[in-house]
């Protein structure tokens, strides 16, 4: 009962609408930087509210699975406990670091969350650009773990819609740079915009939910440096606002790929998204190397020079 009555996301609905408008207003009145156009913003929209109804669908099988893990538990961990809400906090954000990564160095996952870096603008309304295959594609299965140590799945459902509104403020570019110790620890607009990003500097980077310390701990962890502004959207943007070919169109790629070369069927789909077994397509990592920017460790001005001088 909890979870139906206390859904973070379905609570701040009316204030992602309402920030949307503003940022818009703002933007119109020069007050704030920020990119909408139209047939963009209206994709954006659509996408979020197929996400919604997709979300739905597969909402009993999810809510099922977690309920039985939840019944084999090794523990019983309390709600009611300020300690449990701690622990909960830290193991989903870490539980989100790893399905974000995941879903962006492995193709079958990139295909249901690729439609979430297509808009070539980074904004508000960008946040809700979200996935209609991300349940079919069963990244929901890394959160199980957390009601088999004894979270219960209300718990575990409302601390993931606590990040996901936490992640809907840092898609804009209204705010450039927060104190210090702010951006040392939580993820920020700065950090997401690199994240956003198809630089080769800042590709396969910045995959924090709340915590942006995950990304230092793992070496993913990339600053937005003031000598490479962000370029947004996918490496190959698509040039369509069709929200079907948005939604599907790695999968439809995947499938391709597939039937011409069923030999190579596992690189297909679990190497990492541009992987060929000739090499001829190209991925973060040869597009890195290309650039001449280091594959691991964060990049600084003093290294991206040679490498902008040399392209």
């Amino acid at each position: 009962m909890m979870e139906a009555e206390f859904d973070p996301v379905t609570l701040a609905t009316p204030f992602f609408v309402l920030t949307v408008f503003l940022e818009i207003v703002f933007a119109r009145l020069r007050v704030v930087k920020a990119n909408y156009e139209t047939r963009d913003t209206a994709t954006s929209l659509l996408m979020g509210l197929g996400s919604s109804v997709a979300g739905l669908l597969t909402a009993g099988v999810v809510f099922a699975a977690t309920v039985w893990v939840y019944q084999h538990r090794l523990f019983t961990i309390p709600m009611t406990a300020i300690w449990a809400w701690a622990a909960i906090f830290l193991l989903e954000d870490l539980t989100y670091y790893w399905f974000h990564r995941l879903s962006h160095e492995r193709r079958f996952w990139w295909a249901s969350h690729v439609n979430h870096h297509t808009s070539q603008h980074y904004n508000l309304s960008t946040a809700l650009r979200q996935t209609w295959t991300g349940g079919l594609a069963g990244t929901w299965l890394l959160w199980l773990p957390l009601a088999f140590l004894g979270f219960p799945p209300a718990m575990i459902a409302i601390q993931k819609g606590v990040s996901l509104v936490y992640q809907y403020w840092i898609h804009t570019e209204a705010i450039r740079r927060l104190p210090r110790w702010f951006e040392a620890v939580f993820n920020t607009p700065s950090h997401h915009r690199v994240h956003h990003a198809r630089n080769p500097v800042y590709l396969d980077r910045n995959y924090a939910g709340i915590l942006i310390v995950w990304d230092r701990l793992f070496g993913t962890f990339q600053p937005e440096l003031d000598e490479e502004a962000c370029r947004y959207g996918v490496v190959r943007n698509l040039a369509t606002f069709n929200i079907l070919r948005v939604a599907f169109h790695e999968w439809i790629g995947i499938a391709r790929d597939l039937v011409r070369a069923p030999r190579h069927a596992l690189g297909w789909l679990f190497g990492p998204p541009g992987w060929s077994p000739d090499g001829s397509r190209d991925t973060s990592r040869a597009l890195k190397e290309r650039a001449g920017i280091p594959v691991r460790g964060h990049v600084g001005p003093e290294a991206l020079r040679p490498a902008v001088e040399k392209a």
